[in-house]
């Protein structure tokens, strides 16, 4: 019983640290700086990120699985692993 009284006292002042929206003490957890925006979107610290850029990615990593893909189906046919796509017939 003292054990479990000595173990929840320890434990209580970190998890008190934090009431679900405000610290209660400066720097014993973690909560956004004054003026930080609620959303993101639109504001300074926005990214930005382009649409045409993000899909040239989503493009290359579907070129990227297709030549795995080319270099597995081959390895299987001729138990040998071919990395150059292009010496694949």
């Amino acid at each position: 019983m003292l054990v479990a009284a000595g173990f929840v006292g320890m434990t209580t002042p970190a998890a008190m640290a934090y009431d679900g929206t405000k610290c209660k003490a400066p720097g014993n957890c973690w909560e956004p700086k004054p003026g930080f925006p609620e959303k993101i979107a639109g504001s300074k610290y926005d990214p930005k990120h382009n649409p045409k850029e993000l899909a040239k990615q989503v493009e290359s990593r579907k070129g990227e699985e297709a030549r795995n893909a080319q270099r597995a189906a081959h390895f299987k046919k001729t138990g040998k692993w071919v990395y150059d796509v292009k010496k694949i017939q």
